[in-house]
């Protein structure tokens, strides 16, 4: 990893840390980068779950075609009406960034709606701290949020082995790429 740069202001995720705030939900219009169509034979309790339970917010619908959710910018779900859903979930994942205070939340909120719904928190070795969620529709959610990084742990060191550095540390510091 010798060709990448910091360039975490293109990002809406706020830094790291316990005490971290989420963006505001961002209702402006753009051109999509990224999005995930996600098919549900009941499209208004799929919209209450991801409303309630995820913290998106329906930005807009089209009656009968299409609910637009979404998070913060560049988190995008569009459900789209279909006959029946899977009867499993995919072992195929979409993640989105959440903030460490929002965890807890959202594994009650999740869990009051439909109980099994939740697996974790759990902590990765990339240093998140993530809950995987199926939804109603049995797609396969999880929300990460990033631990505070400590550059004695076990995470930094394994980051640190494939190449990715804190900023200020020599390697992956935009003045080498200028």
């Amino acid at each position: 990893m010798s060709d990448y740069y910091d360039a975490f202001e293109m990002s809406p995720v706020p830094d790291a840390g316990p005490d971290a705030v989420p963006p505001e939900p961002f209702r402006g219009i753009y051109a999509m980068p990224a999005f995930v169509t996600i098919p549900t034979s009941d499209l208004a309790a799929s919209t209450d779950f991801w409303v309630r339970g995820l913290g998106f917010i329906e930005l807009f619908s089209i009656p009968g075609s299409v609910v637009h959710l979404r998070r913060w910018a560049f988190q995008d779900v569009l459900l789209v009406p279909a006959e029946g859903v899977p009867g499993h979930a995919a072992a195929m994942s979409v993640s989105f960034a959440c903030v460490l205070g929002q965890v807890d939340s959202a594994v009650e909120a999740c869990r009051a709606l439909r109980p099994d719904s939740v697996d974790g928190p759990r902590d990765t070795p990339w240093n998140t701290r993530d809950i995987t969620v199926i939804t109603p529709e049995n797609a396969r959610v999880v929300l990460t949020a990033a631990k505070p990084f400590d550059p004695a742990s076990q995470e930094a060191r394994d980051l640190a082995a494939v190449g990715i550095t804190p900023p200020g540390t020599g390697r992956g510091d935009n003045e080498e790429h200028a």
